[in-house]
Parts: structure tokens; C-alpha cells; sequence
């Protein structure tokens, strides 16, 4: 069970951005931000504090590791479980990884109860996170094919037929290329390459890796 867990997808914001409600009079602002490390979420944290520094809260969360291995959240003066707690769980219930958030809150007047500020700042959440490009990473092996100038053509084909990118392609008297290949396809590409070329490929494994897909 934990082999299978290492190669579970994942999402990545490819960069931050920010989004925004009104509940009751109050202003709920989602700011997110890709980051690598705890250090990274708790500068990004502090940064958006400074921004918004007369703000009544900046409640914040983050959750880091292809897994989710590591998870904070902070209320900010707002009721126990009432913001932190949700805006975590969007994160994780969204498949998110290695970012960070800060929902930070005008306070407009009107008290909008437990019930009220759980989904004021989930919903926030959402909106900070449809202003966020994200990309899904997958688990791969990292490939480098080497043919003769016979089977270059069947290569491509295939692989465009996978829609696998090549990359690093070199021409001399044979051609060499790089590409990252799905896990679970691997074993299934490399028969197939092997039968289209009448074994006249060198498959070699570079190792395994996370990947853009």
C-alpha cells in the first residue's frame, strides 16, 4: 500500500494569484503562492500579512510533500476551526501540494457565526485558487532511447500517438532522445518500441521522477 501511494498524482500551482468575496459586509481576500519548504510558506505568510497589515485576520495554511507530509494552519483570532481548518482541507480535498494561503478578512460589521465563517473562508479559497494555473504532476521513469537512422520514424510515431514530448534529441551516427514516460506505461512503451524496431533500440532508465503532464 505505501509503494502505491508514492505514485499518486498530485497538483501544483504553476504560479500564485488571488481572489476575492463579500460576505455580510466583509471582505474575505484568498492570496495563494506556490512554495518548497516550511521557511517558504512561513516568508510568503508573513509577506501577505505586511501587505494587508490593517487587516482585522490573515488566517493561513499550507500543506507541502507530494503526500501532504507536512500541514499547518492558523486561525488568527478567528473562532477555533473556523478558518485555518477549512482553508487546509480545500487544499487537500483539491488535490494541492506545495502551496501556501492566506485568506485575509475585513471585518464588515455583522457577525457571521461558526457555520458562516467556515464557508466564507472556503469559498474564498476556491476563488483565490480559479485565479491560480495548476498543473498535474505524475509519477514517471525517465528514458533514453538510442536507435539507428531505420527507426526513427516508427519512435516518433509511437510516441506521438502517446503523447509523450522528446526531448534532448541528438544526431550523429545513431540518435539518442530523452523523454519522462508514465509509470504504469512504462513497461508497455518499451515492449512495443523493442517489436517496432526488431530490437534494433537501447532503452535505458535514468531514473524515476515527478512530472508535468
Amino acid at each position: 500500500m505505501e509503494k502505491e501511494l508514492v505514485f499518486l498524482p498530485y497538483k501544483m500551482l504553476q504560479r500564485g494569484g488571488s481572489g476575492e468575496i463579500t460576505e455580510k459586509k466583509s471582505r474575505f481576500i484568498a492570496t495563494l503562492a506556490p512554495v518548497e519548504s516550511e521557511e517558504e510558506a512561513a516568508a510568503f505568510i508573513e509577506s501577505v500579512k505586511k501587505k494587508y497589515w490593517d487587516a482585522r485576520h490573515n488566517c493561513s495554511a499550507f500543506v507541502l510533500g507530494e503526500r501532504a507530509q507536512i500541514t499547518r494552519c492558523s486561525d488568527d483570532g478567528e473562532p477555533a476551526g473556523t478558518a485555518g481548518k477549512p482553508m487546509l482541507e480545500v487544499l487537500l480535498g483539491t488535490g494541492v501540494r506545495n502551496a501556501a494561503a492566506v485568506v485575509t478578512r475585513y471585518f464588515g460589521g455583522v457577525l457571521l457565526g461558526t457555520g458562516g465563517l467556515v464557508r466564507a473562508y472556503t469559498q474564498a479559497m476556491h476563488a483565490g485558487l480559479d485565479a491560480c494555473p495548476v498543473v498535474t504532476m505524475c509519477y514517471g521513469t525517465e528514458l533514453r532511447l538510442v536507435t539507428d537512422y531505420n527507426g526513427i520514424g516508427k519512435i516518433q510515431y509511437i510516441l506521438g500517438q502517446r503523447g509523450l514530448e522528446i526531448k534532448e534529441p541528438e544526431y550523429t551516427d545513431m540518435v539518442s532522445m530523452k523523454l519522462t514516460v508514465p509509470y504504469e506505461d512504462c513497461q508497455g512503451l518499451c515492449k512495443e518500441l523493442t517489436e517496432a524496431t526488431a530490437g534494433r533500440i537501447k532503452i535505458e532508465e535514468l531514473g524515476k521522477k515527478y512530472f508535468a503532464k
